[in-house]
């Protein structure tokens, strides 16, 4: 595909496109709406050498379909996304829905994980390198003699990936605004392309939706761990520690890049979380 100033011509006529309508810009794309045999679907222009979206492509081809939106094309430039048109699930949140939201987040990711594993795409991200940031913020507050929450994140995180359970290719990122309604039913979209311990598929969710009221709250927070681990059957500790994990994660990504209000977000989740992992 022609990499000119502009893809998005070069696109519309390879693909044969039409209608293109711009949803959204983010740091990675630029997003569109447009028609495909008359039919709406979504082609995601990306920015130049994103690597973070092509990850996302294999998860998405991985799925299948299966609780996620349906990958259509895929090059180094761009992406055609099956269109999931409806309500984004934290509509039921705000609709005072909150356990049914979550009870559909398990679905969903029961769904993703249903995929047979047998050969995971190359060039997905392992747990381990995920959380590469972590490990150096940690690693930073040891040289000090720091007893840092994120000291001991990183402790547990490095025991909960040296003895993993149920690899599979994971979203990475699921969460009440990344999964919409469609035909379908709720399709997840918008995938980090990791593979590791399913259970770390639940932790984005515990720290989501941006309601502090909810997030924040103790019972809401164990109830919702609760839910998730009876209906993927799993370890309802280890879905508390990978929340854990990935909190002191977000915060160290966050701390790195500037924004001390997602940090301290993170850090109340895991501060609440760290004394029911003891």
């Amino acid at each position: 595909m022609p990499n000119d100033h502009d893809p998005l011509p070069a696109y519309l006529t390879a693909w044969q496109l039409a209608n293109p309508q711009l949803l959204t810009q983010t740091n990675t794309s630029r997003i569109y709406t447009a028609t495909h045999d008359s039919q709406p679907v979504i082609l995601k222009l990306l920015a130049a050498g994103e690597v973070d979206e092509q990850r996302g492509a294999l998860a998405l081809h991985h799925f299948a379909g299966h609780g996620a939106v349906h990958l259509l094309r895929a090059d180094a430039g761009a992406q055609l996304l099956e269109y999931a048109s409806g309500d984004e699930l934290i509509t039921l949140v705000e609709r005072g829905a909150d356990t049914e939201a979550t009870r559909m987040i398990a679905q969903v990711i029961g769904q993703l994980h249903s995929v047979p594993q047998d050969s995971p795409p190359a060039g997905l991200m392992p747990l381990d390198r995920w959380f590469a940031d972590l490990f150096t913020r940690a690693a930073v507050d040891q040289q000090t003699n720091v007893d840092s929450i994120y000291v001991r994140g990183a402790a547990l995180t490095r025991r909960l990936l040296a003895t993993p359970r149920d690899i599979r290719v994971l979203h990475g990122d699921i969460h009440h605004r990344n999964i919409r309604q469609s035909a379908r039913g709720w399709l997840a979209f918008d995938p980090k392309g990791i593979v590791g311990e399913r259970t770390y598929d639940c932790a984005n969710t515990l720290c989501n939706p941006p309601i502090p009221e909810l997030v924040h709250n103790e019972t809401r927070l164990l109830a919702t761990a609760a839910i998730l681990a009876d209906a993927l059957e799993l370890d309802v500790w280890r879905v508390l520690a990978f929340t854990y994990a990935y909190a002191c994660l977000n915060a160290s990504w966050w701390l790195r890049l500037g924004g001390d209000d997602i940090v301290q977000w993170s850090l109340k989740v895991a501060t609440i979380i760290e004394p029911h992992l003891a």
